[in-house]
């Protein structure tokens, strides 16, 4: 249609009277083949394009194994600190995990539900992130005496010769006896039966933390890992509860047995404080220690000087322990050597400043 016929259009009536969007379309060119061609383009299914780079190559080895290190290890409240897997996806992730195995490359993430390649790199990027702002606040010095409850001078922290390093959590209690040298002098776990079994029953909780007591070595000081659960959380308050019951125990148990001249010598440090030490932090969440403890073990076992001394006969045995696929993993005994370690060399490092 030719303007000066659209211009009669609109001298006619009100009747008449075509609305702009009409207009629009009489004036206006059909698309060119080349628009044509786009849109249809954009209706192509994605898995139809052409092949995506693959995910592997986006990263270096170091990155990659960093990654997947992560997300063979994480558990799924772990996961969930990471935005792009919040809800189904973590679950996702740990149940693809448990039934195919740990993850080679981050090209079979692909095959998990609900999983994409922009939503792999989104993941991978983020957790990337996360684990450099650990790495980034590792570095800064973390005053241990500010830290540690109740408040003990920092000469006799220096000049204490051995500890044992105490982790429980609903199911175990793990302890690490450790002397100034990093070497290892004990190191086990103990399975609390009764535990969290209907109501809390101060006699089956006595008989149990005295049990462990009981086997427990002589040393300067006994520190307990002090849990960061909060009360505000309804949810948690049985696990909370169960927590301040052992720990209290604990405490009153230890000090008997141990303390001498009535000094102090049970101290608590929070879990959070190591998780830091070792960059173990993903946003507030600490992750698994376990794949820094197996190298550990492996340093042990390959280097003169590794950074922790293990008794020779056991580092197979428990690398086999920790390398076990089991429901429930070895993480309160990991835990408790870390515990040990990251509290002499935070002494250190501060007796360095």
């Amino acid at each position: 249609m030719s303007f000066r016929g659209l211009v009669g259009l609109l001298q006619r009536g009100r009747k008449g009277f075509l609305r702009p969007s009409q207009l629009y379309l009489l004036w206006c060119p059909k698309s060119t083949s080349a628009e044509q061609q786009g849109q249809a383009d954009s209706s192509v299914p994605e898995n139809t394009r052409e092949p995506k780079q693959s995910l592997d190559d986006l990263y270096t080895s170091e990155q990659k194994s960093a990654v997947l290190q992560q997300l063979n290890l994480a558990t799924v409240e772990e996961l969930s600190a990471v935005k792009p897997l919040q809800g189904r996806k973590s679950v996702n992730v740990v149940e693809y995990r448990n039934k195919h195995g740990p993850y080679q490359d981050l090209q079979s993430l692909l095959e998990v539900p609900f999983f994409r390649h922009q939503t792999v790199i989104k993941v991978c990027d983020l957790i990337l992130k996360l684990l450099a702002e650990g790495e980034k606040k590792k570095r800064k010095t973390v005053s241990l005496m500010k830290y540690i409850k109740p408040e003990i001078g920092s000469e006799k922290l220096k000049s204490a010769n051995s500890i044992v390093s105490i982790v429980f959590s609903t199911h175990k209690i793990a302890w690490a006896h450790i002397n100034r040298h990093f070497t290892v002098h004990d190191w086990q776990q103990h399975e609390c039966t009764m535990f969290m079994k209907g109501t809390y029953v101060p006699s089956v909780y006595l008989e149990e933390i005295s049990s462990v007591v009981s086997r427990l070595p002589e040393a300067d000081f006994y520190v307990l890992e002090k849990n960061g659960l909060s009360a505000l959380n309804t949810n948690l308050f049985p696990v909370l509860l169960h927590l301040r019951t052992v720990e209290a125990m604990l405490y009153a148990l230890l000090h008997k047995t141990f303390a001498q001249e009535g000094q102090d010598k049970v101290l608590s440090v929070p879990r959070i404080l190591v998780g830091k030490h070792f960059g173990l932090m993903m946003g507030d969440t600490r992750t698994s220690g376990i794949y820094l403890v197996k190298q550990l073990l492996l340093e042990c076992a390959t280097l003169a000087q590794p950074r922790v001394d293990f008794p020779r006969e056991r580092v197979a045995s428990c690398i086999s322990l920790l390398s076990a696929n089991k429901p429930q993993r070895e993480e309160e005994l990991s835990d408790s050597l870390l515990q040990a370690v990251a509290f002499y060399e935070m002494l250190t490092s501060n007796d360095s400043t």
